[in-house]
């Protein structure tokens, strides 16, 4: 009798710990989330403030009243709706471009056996390690050389050659894929484009995903490529017309944060509706090497 009552104390004091414990992990969860979704709440609630109010201190954690009248400013007193077709348009085919070059590359990697394949593939990794800072000069000179200066082509047409990173991640994604599904394709007269095209792509869904999505962000948020090579105030993306409310002796923050709050939306959506698929993908493209 006394060891079962020992036994349910211990039980007891067990089950106890065991919800303490998730109460703690919740709590440091939740205060995480909070202090990583408060810069954003920040910068939406400045968004709907007039200039005078956004330094005011106590400071006016809701807006009262809100004002439409800085989104609606964006929109009719300047080009904003280019400059948001121009990010998208940019950042659509910068991804499009990514995803097809390091595809295939990373098909050829993972599937073809050709003489030097692993020395080439460890050249294309040590290009991860070069900083973009040493390349930049030789590439403005040869987008001046061609003539793309004060165009949209620097920031599209490199896409279409290769990323390093993206042909790391779907060649690790392709290893994990059973060869024995090419050699039944190649019974059936398949050529590698064919498997390349017709079974690896398919099943490549999450990997594409996460490579899409981060190619994305990565072009929508870029602001030191077109700093580089546009001029012109029509081809501006939604980074760079950000800068022209940054002026030389004041900030016009309110109108700058209505704009950063629509640069974030499709960022947002995007990850939304890609999120299982991202996750998917960065999980299985690391299960072999």
């Amino acid at each position: 009798m006394i060891a079962s009552n020992t036994f349910h104390r211990q039980s007891r004091t067990k089950s106890i710990s065991v919800l303490v414990g998730k109460a703690i992990a919740y709590f440091l969860i939740a205060l995480t989330a909070l202090t990583m979704i408060f810069p954003f709440y920040w910068m939406v609630a400045t968004s709907l403030k007039s200039e005078d109010r956004v330094f005011q201190f106590p400071p006016e954690w809701i807006p009262n009243p809100a004002l439409i009248s800085n989104y609606t400013y964006i929109f009719t007193e300047l080009p904003f709706n280019q400059y948001v077709f121009n990010s998208l348009k940019i950042s659509l085919l910068w991804t499009l471009g990514v995803v097809l070059s390091s595809s295939l590359a990373a098909y050829a990697f993972a599937r073809v056996k050709f003489w030097g394949r692993n020395v080439l593939f460890m050249i294309t990794l040590a290009a991860l390690m070069i900083p973009g800072q040493i390349t930049m000069i030789p590439l403005y000179v040869i987008m001046s050389r061609i003539g793309w200066v004060d165009t949209q082509y620097p920031l599209i047409v490199p896409a279409f050659f290769g990323s390093a990173f993206g042909i790391f991640l779907m060649r690790q994604f392709f290893l994990t894929i059973p060869t024995e599904l090419n050699d039944a394709a190649k019974i059936d007269g398949c050529s590698h484009f064919g498997i390349y095209w017709r079974i690896l792509m398919p099943l490549a869904k999450p990997v594409i995903a996460t490579l899409s999505l981060l190619s994305f962000m990565g072009s929508w948020n870029d602001l030191l490529g077109p700093v580089i090579y546009l001029y012109d105030d029509q081809l501006f993306t939604l980074p760079l017309a950000l800068t022209r409310f940054n002026g030389m002796y004041n900030t016009a923050w309110a109108y700058m944060m209505a704009g950063a709050t629509v640069s974030l939306l499709p960022i947002l959506l995007i990850f939304i509706f890609t999120q299982q698929y991202f996750v998917r993908g960065v999980v299985l493209s690391g299960l072999k090497g």
